[in-house]
């Protein structure tokens, strides 16, 4: 099992309940391409619908081609079918494509990433103990930073994650400082560099990094270095925009630190709550397309794409280890598979690739309640 890397704190269990939530009525999958050996992989995703999820989309690519499928609703009411153009939010993958900028950045000689946060951003980990002159960049993107997780403060998750407060507060827009400013209200989880914990904080200050180095927005060097060369088309950076481009369907969440009770959609929120830990919007093509290129070395030089995959152990699991924002993970038939994982309101999404990129994987459950998309990663690259 992978590592949880849902924006929401692991104090509430919104992005990653294990438990199922109530049944929706699945619509028949449908698939686009199919070109064969996706057998096990459908019926993991028809297996999620059973469980609750209200629909999934997944697009993988492997030496036979392209193969899409979709289970379930896209619109609980209508009854809607999900579409594998689906567009939607990916959450924590985001933090991928914000580490391989800076990646670009130290290839390019701009930085380097044994700079301390300090150096970029003086005086902007301060309070409880934090001492960003201390941090260096590569702790921020593996986590060993020690700061804390802004999403797990309790204040933050009842304003933005429970019911009450999203309706109270899901259009407001948030500053990368005023994440960072919560985050400062704690202690650090431990000093840096002693341990891993996830922390979105890491790369809200990332992006605030790439800003200052480069005098552009973390979106603005994504579009350019990576949305624009390789072409992908449906993957946008909304900022403070509160849609989801069409196509998509409409998200749904408890809203609540458990996965029973009422289903509501949340489909509009705006992002800055996520910044650069996980604002961005994406399909199955483009994800695949990007971590597919990444990890066949289309996009890092050699030396940087090691980096982003020297790997530290994780608290998570024995069979993951987390990377520069990259996630390296063995299933249960010895494959390893790169990538990441992202949760975000009534969003989970998972998109991997083998070691040369050959056979890659990315789908979405429009439901966030009922757990991780594990088994359906596990089916595509182990079958049974």
């Amino acid at each position: 099992m992978r590592v949880r890397t849902a924006l929401v704190g692991t104090t509430a269990l919104l992005m990653s309940a294990a438990l199922a939530g109530p049944a929706v009525a699945a619509g028949p999958a449908a698939s686009g391409r199919d070109t064969g050996g996706h057998q096990a992989t459908r019926r993991a995703i028809e297996a999620a619908v059973s469980a609750g999820v209200p629909g999934v989309t997944v697009t993988a690519k492997d030496a036979r081609g392209t193969w899409s499928a979709t289970a379930g609703v896209g619109d609980v009411v209508t009854g809607a079918p999900r579409s594998a153009a689906d567009r939607y939010r990916v959450g924590s993958v985001t933090k991928t494509f914000v580490a391989t900028v800076l990646l670009q950045l130290e290839a390019e000689g701009r930085l380097t990433l044994d700079d301390t946060v300090d150096t970029w951003l003086p005086g902007l980990l301060r309070g409880h103990g934090h001492d960003g002159r201390r941090i260096t960049l590569r702790q921020l993107l593996n986590h060993t930073s020690g700061v804390y997780n802004y999403t797990s403060d309790a204040e933050f998750v009842r304003a933005y994650f429970l019911r009450d407060g999203f309706f109270r507060h899901r259009y407001d827009t948030l500053t990368p400082r005023d994440l960072v400013a919560t985050a400062m209200r704690h202690e650090p989880d431990f000093a840096p560099g002693t341990s891993w914990k996830y922390s979105n904080t890491n790369y809200v200050v990332a992006g605030m990094v790439i800003e200052k180095v480069t005098g552009h927005s973390y979106a603005t060097e994504i579009r350019r270095r990576l949305v624009r060369p390789l072409r992908l088309t449906a993957t946008s950076l909304p900022g403070t925009r509160v849609t989801v481009p069409r196509p998509s369907g409409r998200a749904y969440s408890k809203l609540a630190l458990t996965a029973t009770g009422p289903t509501y959609d949340v489909t509009e929120l705006n992002p800055s709550i996520a910044s650069a830990a996980g604002e961005m919007i994406s399909d199955s093509a483009d994800l695949g397309r990007f971590y597919s290129a990444l990890l066949s070395g289309k996009v890092l030089p050699p030396r940087q794409l090691k980096e982003m995959k020297t790997t530290v152990r994780t608290d998570g699991s024995a069979n993951a280890g987390y990377g520069l924002g990259l996630m390296d993970t063995r299933l249960s038939c010895g494959v390893h598979v790169w990538g990441h994982d992202g949760g975000i309101h009534g969003s989970a999404t998972s998109a991997v690739t083998t070691a040369d990129g050959r056979h890659s994987l990315a789908l979405n459950f429009n439901g966030d309640w009922v757990g991780g998309t594990d088994a359906v990663t596990e089916k595509e690259f182990c079958g049974g």
